[in-house]
């Protein structure tokens, strides 16, 4: 193997790996429920955690890349996730202690949300040196990691205890980052005179930086709301049974991810711009017409054309910010960090929304961000080098 193809096999691994163990914890979380004899609303607070956990950690993520390069960092938030939801498992299932499980999470946030910038960081420059868009297949990858740990839950939720489900898992998963992790590329050596520190703060001082973020947090928010609420606003909005809505769910996600591995011979074809502009514009006609459908047959059509057009905003917004080379590791972070406060906050907002004007009008919410969204991907994506 050339050190281009170790390189994007370890970037693989490691975006793979990153959504095993997510997967991994989520597959548990009922049983942690019940372990500790918790409320759904206590749960929510308890999750909580994690989320604080990786906003805190995100906008230093970038000096941390810069300082130990990205396969160390990966390595040593592998092992901190690792181990962190080992502790969790032991806390919840054996202790029974809730504050312990929510101690660990912050520390597992921590870890998931500096990995997910470093691997991003390092896909990026895999994706520069070999000239060929390469980010969103490997975000496809992450979905991949985590459709194998939903799969694995299932076989393994009531054989195996959840310490020791979790504690294997996350063995073979550390493993293999590791061993992936050894066909990254060569981190930089910095000028001298570099400080990680200015580069941090001038990156969030940079308008184009902060509107590419706006931009990617758009597109968080039509993924994130997806995520937590589209089963919810099937269910409520059209009637149909749990099974039904879960599908629906399985439907968004099948494009997304279908959309993220045919799209970067589009990208490579046509270029960002209009791929972001007409991803916008499908998010948000797919939104609409979920809403308004009147029928299920039709809403279902708006799930499909939803997750088509939520599927590249992310990675793309990831490959624009890394295309400055000896920035990229400062605004990678500036925006992920505005990408992951929308999958955080966007999910809350919708549900006090939801209370008023119902679960499924809610998501107009995020239909009326997609025009903003395209907008500003008009001004952020004109050229490949920005």
């Amino acid at each position: 193997m050339t050190p281009l193809s170790r390189a994007q096999a370890g970037s693989v691994v490691a975006f793979a790996t990153n959504g095993l163990l997510s997967a991994t914890f989520i597959s548990r979380i009922p049983a942690l429920r019940d372990s500790l004899g918790l409320s759904n609303s206590a749960v929510g607070l308890m999750l909580l955690a994690m989320g604080i956990g990786s906003v805190a950690a995100l906008p230093f993520a970038g000096g941390l890349v810069m300082h130990w390069g990205a396969a160390r960092l990966v390595r040593r938030c592998a092992v901190l996730c690792a181990a962190a939801l080992c502790l969790v498992a032991v806390s919840g299932s054996w202790l029974g202690q809730a504050w312990l499980v929510a101690l660990f999470l912050v520390a597992y946030g921590v870890g998931y949300g500096v990995w997910d910038v470093a691997m991003n960081v390092e896909g990026a420059a895999v994706e520069r040196l070999g000239g060929k868009t390469l980010m969103p297949q490997l975000h496809a990858m992450w979905s991949v990691g985590t459709v194998l740990g939903g799969v694995l839950g299932i076989a393994l939720v009531g054989t195996l205890p959840t310490v020791w489900h979790i504690a294997g898992v996350a063995g073979v998963a550390l493993a293999a980052c590791w061993w992936g992790t050894a066909g990254f590329l060569p981190a930089e050596v910095p000028p001298e005179g570099h400080s990680p520190r200015r580069e941090l703060l001038a990156a969030w001082r940079s308008p184009h930086t902060l509107l590419l973020g706006l931009m990617v947090l758009a597109f968080a928010a039509a993924e994130g709301s997806a995520n937590d609420w589209v089963a919810l606003a099937m269910i409520d909005g059209y009637d149909v049974s749990h099974r039904v809505g879960v599908a629906c769910y399985a439907a968004f996600v099948l494009c997304m991810s279908v959309a993220r591995f045919a799209g970067a011979k589009v990208i490579d074809r046509v270029g960002r711009q209009p791929v972001l502009i007409t991803s916008a514009a499908l998010a948000g006609a797919g939104i609409v017409l979920t809403v308004f459908a009147g029928s299920f047959g039709f809403a279902l059509v708006g799930i499909v054309l939803w997750g088509l057009g939520a599927a590249l905003g992310f990675p793309l917004g990831i490959s624009i910010a890394a295309d400055d080379e000896t920035r990229a590791a400062a605004r990678v972070s500036v925006v992920s960090t505005l990408a992951y406060g929308a999958f955080l906050g966007f999910p809350p907002i919708l549900g006090a929304v939801g209370d008023q004007i119902g679960t499924l009008r809610s998501l107009l919410v995020v239909a009326v961000l997609m025009l903003p969204a395209a907008a500003l991907a008009a001004t952020v994506a004109r050229r490949r080098n920005v």
